[in-house]
């Protein structure tokens, strides 16, 4: 749960500028752990968190006046939803204007972040392995770990994403991908489940995934 300040909904619905700047602090560090594991590797050195959290700050004051339109996401959602495109059109400006490669390029879902890529699960999957018998293999793991979680579908790695890399309760799953609550909870104990089978022959990886809340596949 988002565990939002007191009356903060209201206040966003009158264009409440301070409750703006209240309710972002209270959620700065969420959104700051978002945006670095969405953020391409292809901007490093351009742009980092708090550029893109600094900006979208300046485009929610910006769509205040919309909120009230938009009351079906909690204020984090909503503020999640703008710091996504606010990195998508960072990541427009940085990388696509230079290069574009339309192998890397993703759709966008609802949530308005990029959706999920194999190749930045397997980099944060990757990240935990840190034994020096597990580091030698490690290019060799990357590409067989970028291979299955590539074969997943998208739906799946963005569920995966949401709960597991994000940290977003089922309730705010629910709200990204406008979908039941329970359907958000069942969608993601089958992608570890499918995560997990896949992963078989990989255990280093395997062996450090491990649903969340306490929920088992």
């Amino acid at each position: 749960m988002s565990n939002e300040p007191v009356d903060i909904h209201e206040r966003l619905i009158s264009g409440d500028q301070a409750a703006l700047a209240t309710v972002f602090d209270h959620h700065r560090d969420r959104l700051w752990k978002i945006v670095y594991f969405r953020m391409d590797a292809r901007m490093a050195g351009r742009l980092d968190p708090d550029d893109v959290l600094q900006d979208a700050f300046v485009d929610a004051a910006k769509r205040l006046h919309h909120y009230s339109e938009e009351t079906q996401f909690t204020p984090f959602v909503w503020l999640r939803m703008i710091v996504g495109q606010t990195l998508t059109d960072a990541h427009r400006r940085h990388v696509q204007a230079k290069q574009r490669d339309a192998s890397r390029e993703t759709s966008r879902p609802a949530g308005g972040f990029p959706q999920a890529t194999s190749v930045s699960l397997a980099d944060f999957l990757s990240a935990k392995i840190t034994s020096p018998s597990q580091a030698i293999g490690r290019t060799e793991q990357n590409a067989k770990l970028h291979q299955a979680i590539d074969s997943m579908e998208p739906i799946d790695r963005e569920v995966l994403a949401l709960r597991h890399f994000e940290e977003l309760s089922n309730q705010e799953i629910a709200e990204v991908l406008g979908i039941e609550q329970k359907a958000a909870s069942i969608r993601y104990v089958r992608a570890v489940m499918r995560l997990k089978k896949i992963l078989g022959e990989l255990p280093d990886f395997a062996d450090h995934f491990l649903p969340s809340s306490g929920e088992k596949p």
